[in-house]
Parts: structure tokens; sequence; C-alpha cells
């Protein structure tokens, strides 16, 4: 397989040649029968997210492995990693390896399925860790996403626990005691509308507590989508103290402000701007672009959260909380760093595949576009401009903040292990 006329991380123009998934060329003016032009197009590492849900097992109403996994081909993904919150919960391994065998059978990307920290996502005893970490599924990130592992004890046992086998305990950092009932970003607007406010402290004293846990006992800890300035201090903090602690932001909390849930094009109370964590103000947002941008938020991952019609289209309160982003992430993150000025297409490949990889442990993945490095290419073009239409998703779900919104940028290809599964914008 031959793809022409290519620009690797925005460079100048070359073709890269694959053999059996494997890059084996990377030169200018390449060429021969059945070759692929990219025209011009950016050439990216395939992109990894750390942080999707799948739905299935349970609520394929929503989402299928196979689905979501198409949904993330369009967006440009060649590996994601599937979060627990299943029904049933993936708690066992076999569970994880239920999940592991639908993304091998009907992946149109790799999938990792997450385990889960404790059993049933109740908070109350450990789930079998080292059975999921030593089943074919091979787990290496551990997450109760959705709860948070709020008793400091059992989060403690989790971090020692996964050191044996270099796991990683992802934390949904959430202090549920300071947000019973809370529906929104805790501030002026949910004091207009009435909504009870979701405090940032809630967040940031479990992620000030778990950084100190994770030095105490020398473990890895990841934050999911950190959503506050006051979070990004903290994990800056940590970070200067030498301690094994990463972090990830969605592009939702890169963009959208908490605004929306009363100046919507629809009217206040729009229940598609409801999401966990919630959004924040525009200060929460130019200090997470700030902290992508210098490294102290290490990745990008959607948190991609379908929902099926009816429990997104209901009132505010009762509506499930949540956004899909698989098929918008790399366009939400040009309008947000790249056309800012804040990160160039390098630093994006390093905060979308690279980084993403290493703290999920997958070394075929997040690889440069380099001769031996497998074929996970993503080709993209920046200068599009593209109305977000929920219908055309490949996603099983509608549950988009941006329909409507002109974003830039479109995923013209991707190839998983140099075979396409995206062609011209378009499932293969």
């Amino acid at each position: 397989m031959i793809i022409k006329n290519v620009r690797i991380l925005g460079g100048e123009p070359v073709s890269i040649r694959a053999d059996d998934g494997v890059i084996t060329e990377v030169a200018p003016g390449l060429d021969a029968p059945g070759a692929i032009d990219g025209g011009g197009a950016i050439a990216l590492p395939g992109l990894v997210d750390l942080h999707t849900h799948l739905r299935e097992p349970g609520r394929e109403d929503a989402e299928t492995v196979q689905t979501g996994t198409q949904s993330a081909a369009r967006g440009g993904y060649t590996a994601v990693h599937a979060m627990a919150n299943t029904s049933p919960v993936a708690d066992t391994a076999g569970v994880v390896e239920q999940v592991w065998r639908l993304g091998r059978e009907h992946g149109h990307c790799d999938v990792h399925p997450v385990g889960a920290v404790t059993v049933g996502l109740e908070g109350r005893q450990l789930a079998e860790l080292g059975a999921m970490a030593d089943s074919a599924a091979r787990v290496r990130v551990f997450s109760d996403d959705g709860k948070c592992v709020d008793d400091a004890v059992l989060m403690r046992r989790a971090l020692e626990y996964v050191k044996a086998f270099d796991g990683v305990v992802a934390q949904h950092a959430q202090e549920p005691r300071l947000t019973g009932g809370a529906q929104m970003n805790e501030g002026v607007v949910s004091g207009r509308l009435g909504l009870t406010g979701w405090p940032a402290v809630a967040e940031e004293a479990i992620i000030a507590r778990d950084c100190l846990l994770a030095a105490h006992v020398g473990s890895r800890l990841h934050v999911c989508h950190v959503s506050t300035a006051g979070s990004v201090e903290i994990i800056r903090w940590a970070k200067s103290k030498g301690w094994n602690v990463t972090a990830e932001v969605t592009p939702h909390h890169l963009l959208l402000t908490d605004d929306l849930v009363e100046e919507s094009p629809v009217g206040a109370y729009n229940p598609i701007y409801k999401v966990n964590p919630p959004l924040r103000t525009r200060a929460d947002v130019e200090a997470l672009r700030a902290a992508l941008a210098d490294g102290t938020i290490d990745i990008v991952a959607t948190d991609h959260a379908p929902h099926p019609v009816e429990d997104k289209e209901t009132e505010w309160p009762a509506a499930a909380m949540g956004m899909v982003g698989l098929e918008t992430a790399l366009s939400v993150v040009q309008e947000a760093m790249i056309e800012t000025g804040l990160l160039d297409w390098a630093g994006v490949a390093q905060r979308m595949s690279a980084l993403p990889a290493r703290i999920g442990r997958l070394p075929g993945q997040g690889r440069p576009l380099e001769a031996g490095e497998p074929a996970n290419i993503m080709l993209y073009d920046p200068l599009a401009r593209i109305e977000v239409e929920p219908s055309a998703f490949a996603s099983k779900s509608r549950n988009t903040p941006y329909e409507g919104m002109t974003l830039p940028g479109r995923v013209v290809a991707t190839f998983l292990r140099g075979r396409p599964t995206v062609l011209e914008g378009k499932l293969v």
C-alpha cells in the first residue's frame, strides 16, 4: 500500500509505503498503480482514546462495540479504551474478555477494556484486578468512571495493587457528599436557573487526596476529565514533585461553558449540555487550554457517552449526563488549540495519540510515522469546514452539543495496521 501526497505532522509532502501492516518507507515521490492520493492532507498517527463508553454489554440501544468503533474510525481513532460501566459491569476477567473479543470480531479499531476498580462500581470492595490484568484482555487501566472511588482506604489499596503489573487507576474525581443532587456548575448561572450547583471543590478535593495517595504508595494515578482551574493547579503541583500523575481533558471542556445551559440556541435547560463533570466557566476553559498546551494536562480523551434519544430529550433533572464525542474530537481540538496558536500538529499527535498510548500501555499504538513502525495512520484535512449533522454519525446515539455548528477540519481516511477503515470520510 502506498499513500502519496501527505504531510506528516503538517510538514512537507511525502508518500508512505506500508506492507503487512508496517510502514516500510517514507519518502517523496513514491507511487504505484492503486496508490491512495492523500491530496495534501495532514498525516498523524492513529488517534488513541483513553476514555470511551461503548455501552456493550447491556445498553446496546445506546451503542455497541461495532457502532462505537465505527464512530471512532470516522474520528481518526485506531484504538479506544472501553469504560467499565456496562451491564454487567466489567469487573471480572470474563466480562473484560467478552468486550475484548467483541472488539476483535467487530471493531473498526482496537478495543482495550478498562476494568472496574470496585465490584459493581459500588465502592465497597476491590474487583478482580489481578485476574483482569492476567486475562486475554491484558487490562492495564482501571476505573469506576461514572462514580468516584471516594473511600480513601480502598483507593490506596487499588493504587498499591496495580503496581504489581504496571497498571494505572483512572479516577473520576467527584466527592459525592458535595454533589448530592447537583445538576450543573455551581456559580452565577446555576443560581439564576435554580439548579443545584456542582462545586469545583468536589473535584479538586479528590484530586488532591489521590495525588498524595499515589505519591505515598509510589503508584500511577490518572485523573479523568479535569474540568476546573483549581484542579489544574493541584495537578501542576503534584507533577512539580515528580509524582506519577497524569491527567486528561475532554474536547467539550476545552470549548463549551456553563453559559450554554441558559443561553443555548433552543433556550434554557437544554439537556444536551448536561454532562459529568459539568461544563464550567470561561476562566476554567482558558486554564484547561493553557494546561494542555504546557503539558500539565497530558492528553485529550473524549469521554464519548452515547445515550438513546429518550434519555436525553426529557426535562433537565431526569436527563442522562453525557455527550458523544469521537467523530468531532479532532475538529474541536483544532478549534480550541490549533487555531488559537496554543498547539501545533506535532503537539496534537502527542496529546491525542502518543501519550494516551503510553498511559494505557499500548506499545503498537501512538508510534511515529516512520519505517519499521505500525501503519496506524489517519489523514486529516484542516481546511475543510463541516456543519455538524448528528444523523450522519456512525454512532447509534445523537447527543452532540455541536449540532448545527460549523467546525474546522475533516477526517479523510483512517488506516488500522495498513488496512483502511475509512476512505474519503466513509467507512470501509
